[in-house]
């Protein structure tokens, strides 16, 4: 079998197939071993590897693929590329525990998974991750993104860098940089450097309606778009407020729509 992590294998399988990476698709391949390793250790972390399912999206070649089959779990990989996702079982030996599914990973939204461990696609990861962690439903997500990505998801209240995205993963997940990963590590080499996130659930707004839930994206939606903007003059006589929508933490938008739930009983 070839050699994921050998950009010299990796590049002469690409020729030998006439492939080119699409950078629409993200297709960066990890090249890197220890990367590799670090990545799977942090995702399977307290996982019952015997009996565990993993969700993997983007799996391009399969080099974490092959890695997770490593370790005994079982893995559903979503790949978009038609070529990719063709020659991925075979190329691994045809492994019982690999199931790969053709097609993009935005129509194959399951709720039959515990564990998510990914290299993201660079352009759609964001929207990937978000449409998985509203569902709350994952126990941990540990995933590969652009570290701009990563710092937003992992921002607190008051940072610079603090957003939409982090504050939606925040709401049932506590985030997480594991470690960053340079550009060197990847084939093609990409513009800027990624970083390993992972996202571990809580329970601390298990409790919240489906009301309330719709109420707070809502309005962290509105107030992020228009954050320069103290609340009060995004929300009008809705919030009396002087703060912008980076400066609330989660605990304090949660407080914020139930009293404006309780206050239209």
């Amino acid at each position: 079998m070839m050699n994921l992590t050998s950009p010299s294998q990796v590049k002469a399988w690409c020729i030998e197939n006439d492939f080119h990476p699409n950078k629409v698709l993200g297709q960066n391949f990890l090249i890197d071993q220890n990367a590799v390793k670090q990545i799977v250790d942090a995702g399977l972390e307290g996982v019952e590897c015997s009996n565990a399912k993993i969700l993997e999206i983007g799996p391009g070649l399969g080099v974490l693929t092959e890695e997770m089959l490593k370790r005994g779990v079982q893995v559903v990989a979503i790949e978009k590329d038609p070529v990719l996702a063709a020659r991925l079982k075979e190329s691994l030996g045809n492994p019982e525990k690999l199931s790969v599914i053709a097609g993009d990973a935005l129509d194959y939204i399951q709720d039959d998974f515990e564990v998510m461990v990914s290299n993201l696609p660079y352009q759609a990861g964001t929207r990937i991750l978000l449409e998985y962690v509203q569902r709350h439903k994952l126990e941990s997500i540990t995933v590969l993104v652009q570290t701009e990505v990563a710092e937003r998801l992992a921002a607190k209240e008051g940072s610079k860098t603090r957003g939409l995205a982090g504050v939606w993963a925040q709401l049932d997940y506590d985030v997480k940089i594991v470690r960053k990963v340079s550009a060197s590590c990847f084939w093609p080499r990409p513009e800027i450097g990624s970083s390993v996130v992972r996202l571990t659930r809580h329970d601390r707004n298990v409790g919240l309606s489906d009301e309330e839930r719709k109420l707070f994206h809502s309005l962290t939606k509105r107030a992020f778009e228009h954050r320069r903007k103290q609340l009060g003059s995004v929300f009008k006589d809705l919030i009396q407020s002087t703060q912008r929508a980076e400066e609330l933490s989660n605990e304090e938008w949660v407080s914020l729509v139930k009293e404006l739930i309780n206050a239209n009983a």
